[in-house]
């Protein structure tokens, strides 16, 4: 969309939709220079993977596939079984990192290319999502142990990081199904389908950095309980966040809950089970994959009747385009610039 130069002053309305519209810096000053710079590392990065992937059990033609699909965090696989099917410890964990890497923020990869390295430690959205990963691994990781799902520490970690980075990261890779681990994990991978990675990121979902403006934003309210006077701006990398740029990430986040409560509620209508239906909503929404129940990560959405198939296709639209910027597309000031 960036590139696109038709849009004229347009893209720059696309591309802040896209990329949430809440970072301080602008580096470039032209929105086409700064997709072509990211182009670049992009295609860097992709080149290194595939040669990684190539150097383990993959063939040049699946580490190419699967180089495009991890860096897009689109997930497709050449296998049935997804990246299960080489029951590589080695693959899962390139994979893995590399996953990580997609749900990251390109601009902070632009700064740690150029040497800023204090810019891409200092990100306040990088370190929540790192603590994200870290603290949900830790969860699913214990959890398992404790109910003897697999034999060892190692096993338990490799299983619980890659679904949890797959998830995170709406990539949708799988080297395990996390439906027979039971209802707390489900719901533990249902939260990690709706926050996701980074804005500026190949990842859909809501964004790391919307829950983090929230979560400030509500630790606000609490002080204000007891301090009523006080003037507490929500903050972001040290810098202050207006209230129009918070009010609109509470329409936002209203709109994303209230669009897979609705669809929730159509998709069962249309017979589909409890899990599918929340599942479904949700992994279309986010762009993840895999859902709950039959659409688990080894199951697939061949059963879900017609209608459900044409709606669930709009919601995916609709989740990678991000709702604000289909209402962009669809308002006439848009194209008259």
């Amino acid at each position: 969309l960036a590139l696109m130069p038709i849009f004229g002053g347009g893209a720059a309305q696309l591309f802040d939709a896209e990329t949430t519209g809440i970072s301080q810096d602008r580096f470039l000053p032209r929105v086409t220079q700064v997709a072509k710079r990211l182009w670049g590392i992009y295609f860097f990065i992709t080149v290194v993977l595939v040669g990684m992937l190539w150097a383990g059990p993959m063939n040049l033609y699946d580490s190419v596939c699967h180089a495009f699909t991890t860096m897009s965090t689109g997930g497709y696989s050449t296998k049935n079984a997804s990246i299960a099917h080489w029951n590589s410890p080695y693959i899962e964990y390139v994979i893995t990192f590399f996953m990580f890497v997609g749900g990251t923020n390109f601009t902070l990869l632009y700064f740690l290319f150029s040497g800023y390295f204090k810019k891409l430690f200092g990100d306040e959205e990088l370190r929540w999502y790192f603590y994200f990963v870290i603290g949900a691994t830790a969860i699913v990781t214990g959890g398992l142990l404790l109910t003897s799902q697999y034999p060892s520490v190692e096993v338990a970690f490799r299983k619980s990081i890659f679904q949890v980075v797959s998830i995170i990261t709406t990539t949708g890779f799988a080297t395990a199904d996390y439906i027979p681990w039971g209802p707390f994990f489900w719901l533990v991978m249902l939260f990690l389908m709706t926050v996701c990675g980074c804005a500026g990121s190949t990842c859909g979902g809501m964004k790391m950095v919307r829950f983090v403006v929230l979560a400030k934003n509500t630790a606000n309210e609490f002080k204000k309980q007891t301090h009523p006077k006080a003037i507490i701006p929500v903050r972001l990398n040290h810098h202050a966040i207006s209230m129009d740029t918070v009010q609109k990430i509470l329409a936002f986040v209203f709109v994303y809950i209230g669009l897979i409560f609705l669809s929730s509620i159509l998709l069962s209508a249309s017979g589909m089970g409890f899990p599918e239906s929340v599942g479904g909503a949700v992994t279309c929404v986010s762009n993840t994959g895999p859902a709950l129940g039959e659409l688990g990560p080894v199951g697939n959405f061949s059963q879900v009747p017609m209608i459900s198939k044409w709606y669930m296709s709009f919601l995916m639209l609709v989740g990678r385009l991000e709702i604000f910027t289909v209402l962009t597309l669809l308002t006439p000031g848009f194209w008259k610039q």
